[in-house]
């Protein structure tokens, strides 16, 4: 999959404007001059972009395509630019004999990208869920500046695992406005769900992974949540090992203004988060770039060998238990108690048991689970109850029928 930018261009080496009427002032996107997707000779942009999208597709052999923050397309043409795009990559499909997919990346709390058409939507393919993603970090981090204002309660994350949105149509505090409107009936696996990825890290002021802002516990926990949860799991690089490197977001301008620039930039983008200026390392030191590279021999070493193999058994699981595939939203039952700090979620047969609290609890479940998957030693379950150690989680799973009853319905139905 590649990751393609279609809202901007690059700060340099870009000489678009001197071949035609590519750009416009009729927007003023955060990142440079918007793209000339609706005005005056934008038919040949509009060729531009998506003959660029089938060329990644067709003569590199692409399986598809991540659409870099879509929210920061301008077009108010009948046929938006996504929807054309996609028309375009459905016929290469058809006469290559090949699937192809497109993924956008969006802010907007939009079901209209993957909507089918016949409902106006873009029959997009799937996208990202930053609402899950917040509601998931605020919860294990306790963060609250910044976009995470908006999220931090056990509600947001149960109403994100069932509905995706948590703001489909709600007040944002953060916003200061109405946001999102639900997703209709959409299946879960039409969204991608994450504890990490690039933006959510380096764009930080040092970059930090989870694995620096939280427990080892409670890293097991959002784990456990992203690869058990309905939504299409995706892991940042070195997540699985709880890697100790920072991902630092580094440059190499070759420009000495543009470089300046930039640095300045990410100064006023980080104040919203309480971020000190000198808190945020130079992009153009070389520094940066090399903290930021994996320290592989680490995954073979304590703590970063037992996360490693708790990922394993997530994705195994996660393989072996068709429950876990469907991406039926529909059938995820979620409890929680904000006072206590515990969240339970059941995907059919499979209930997930989270213990937040730094100490241990009793947690409610359904009658006649067995755990199956555990993330520390000293878990018990009982009838109806399981006692969770401090910031742990345990998967289970429920046993409907006993083995003398399944004997009696295979005997009625071979009558």
């Amino acid at each position: 999959i590649l990751d393609v930018v279609y809202n901007h261009v690059g700060p340099t080496g870009n000489y678009l404007e001197k071949f035609g009427n590519y750009f416009t002032d009729r927007y003023a996107p955060t990142w440079g001059k918007a793209i000339n997707f609706d005005g005056a000779d934008s038919c040949e942009v509009r060729n531009f972009i998506c003959d660029n999208a089938l060329m990644w597709l067709r003569d590199y052999h692409f399986d598809g395509l991540r659409l870099d923050a879509v929210h920061a397309i301008f077009d108010a043409l009948a046929v938006h630019i996504l929807e054309e795009l996609k028309i375009k990559v459905e016929k290469l499909s058809a006469q290559l004999g090949r699937n192809f997919f497109l993924i956008p990346e969006s802010d907007l709390n939009n079901p209209r990208l993957l909507w089918s058409r016949e409902r106006g939507g873009y029959q997009l393919d799937a996208q990202w869920s930053d609402d899950f993603h917040h509601a998931l970090h605020s919860v294990l981090t306790g963060e609250r500046n910044g976009y995470y204002e908006d999220f931090g309660q056990l509600e947001d994350l149960a109403k994100a695992l069932q509905k995706v949105f948590v703001y489909d149509g709600k007040f944002s505090a953060h916003r200061k406005r109405i946001h999102g409107r639900p997703i209709g009936d959409l299946n879960g696996a039409r969204f991608l769900g994450y504890l990490q990825n690039h933006d959510q890290i380096g764009n930080r002021a040092q970059g930090e992974r989870s694995s620096h802002l939280m427990s080892a516990g409670k890293l097991k926990i959002g784990a456990a949540i992203v690869l058990t949860s309905p939504f299409v799991p995706m892991l940042f690089q070195g997540e699985e090992w709880g890697a100790s490197s920072p991902f630092q977001f580094f440059t190499d301008h070759r420009e000495e203004q543009l470089a300046k620039a930039v640095g300045i930039g990410r100064c006023k983008e980080f104040e919203m988060f309480g971020w000190k200026p000198e808190e945020i390392p130079n992009p153009q030191d070389r520094e940066t770039f090399l903290r930021s590279k994996l320290k592989w021999r680490e995954i073979s070493k304590s703590p970063h060998a037992e996360m490693l193999d708790w990922h394993k058994k997530l994705i195994q699981l996660r393989k072996s238990e068709k429950s876990l595939m469907d991406g039926d939203l529909k059938s995820v039952e979620v409890n929680f108690s904000e006072k206590d700090l515990w969240l339970t979620f059941r995907r059919k047969e499979i209930v997930i048991a989270c213990n937040l609290k730094n100490q241990p609890q009793e947690i409610p479940l359904p009658k006649k689970c067995e755990l199956i998957l555990a993330s520390v030693r000293g878990i018990k379950t009982g009838q109806g109850t399981s006692r969770l150690p401090p910031e742990s989680v345990a998967i289970l799973k429920v046993k409907n029928k006993t083995p003398a009853q399944l004997k009696s319905i295979a005997r009625g139905v071979s009558h």
